[in-house]
C-alpha cells in the first residue's frame, strides 16, 4: 500500500526541521570553537544526527538540506550580516546579538535569500521554533520580526501574491 502523500510531506518536513537544528547547532559551535565547516558537518554527520547525545535524541535530518545551510552560511555571510543589521534595531547591531540567535538569523536570511523552493512564511516559522529551542519567548519574537521583515524584502512577490489573491 502506497504511503499517503500529506505523511510523506510530514516526514520530509520532520526531517528538514531537524536539519535546520542541527545547521543552527553547527553555525553556533563554528562561531563559537573557531571550528571549520569541514570538520562541524563531518562531526555532526558522524556524530549527532539521528543519534542520542548527552540524552537528547537528535533526530534523522535530511542531510544534504543540513549541509546546504551551512555551507550556504559560511559562503554568503558577508551578505547576510549587512541584511540582518539592516532589519534590527539599530541600537542592537548584529554584533550584539547572542550567538545562537545570530546562527538562527543567518540560516533563516540564507535560506530566504537562496532557497526559493521552500515558501517564506514555512522559512519563518521553522527558525522561530528552531529559537524556540534556545531562548525565551522575548527573543523569539525579535527573530520572527526581523525574518518577517527580510522574507518581505526578499521575496516581496510572495506577499502581493498572497495579498492581491486574497490566500494569505
Amino acid at each position: 500500500m502506497a504511503q499517503h502523500p500529506a505523511s510523506q510531506e510530514g516526514r520530509k518536513a520532520n526531517r528538514r526541521g531537524a536539519a535546520r537544528l542541527a545547521a543552527v547547532q553547527a553555525l553556533y559551535q563554528m562561531d563559537i570553537a573557531g571550528t571549520g565547516s569541514n570538520e562541524i558537518l563531518a562531526q555532526f554527520e558522524k556524530h549527532w544526527i539521528g543519534r542520542e547525545v548527552e540524552g537528547n535524541q537528535y533526530l534523522p535530518a535530511e542531510a544534504a538540506f543540513f549541509r546546504d545551510v551551512v555551507n550556504g552560511v559560511v559562503r554568503e555571510q558577508r551578505g547576510l550580516d549587512p541584511l540582518i543589521d539592516s532589519a534590527l534595531a539599530q541600537t542592537w547591531p548584529l554584533k550584539r546579538i547572542e550567538t545562537i540567535l545570530r546562527a538562527v538569523l543567518r540560516a533563516g536570511t540564507f535560506e530566504l535569500g537562496h532557497r526559493s523552493d521552500v515558501p517564506a512564511r514555512v522559512v519563518v516559522a521553522e527558525y522561530v521554533d528552531v529559537a524556540n529551542a534556545f531562548v525565551d519567548r522575548e527573543e523569539t519574537g525579535m527573530v520572527n520580526a526581523v525574518l518577517d521583515q527580510l522574507a518581505r524584502n526578499l521575496r516581496a512577490g510572495e506577499f502581493q501574491t498572497a495579498a492581491g489573491r486574497g490566500d494569505g
